[in-house]
């Protein structure tokens, strides 16, 4: 035999590793970005999270204090209390209501 094609397999599997391992590392690159974007990400929708929650629980303190500050016998006058159990019929009522509404588009659907 030959060293020839001896030399050419040996020359092919170096060129074979040497793609395998650059691949390898264009694989661990990507994913380790991924992972970097995914946090990132997240870190953002956290911080956006804790901003919609601030500038709710900072506007619900403003209403509570403009609440406060209108005279408390002005608002009882003007609205009359209402049966707790007349509200809790009003809810089921609503709620059977949208139940048959959706029966109506689901067989209209089909």
């Amino acid at each position: 035999m030959s060293k020839k094609p001896v030399r050419a397999f040996f020359v092919g599997r170096a060129v074979a590793e040497g793609i395998y391992e650059q691949l390898e590392k264009l694989f661990a690159n990507t994913l380790s970005e991924i992972s970097k974007f995914d946090a990132e990400q997240r870190e953002k929708f956290r911080q956006f999270s804790e901003e919609v929650l601030e500038r709710a629980y900072r506007e619900a303190e403003e209403e509570i204090e403009n609440s406060e500050n209108n005279s408390y016998t002005e608002a009882s006058s003007s609205i009359q209390p209402r049966d707790l159990q007349a509200i809790i019929d009003e809810l089921r009522a609503e709620v059977a209501g949208a139940r048959a509404e959706l029966q109506r588009y689901r067989s209209n659907s089909v």
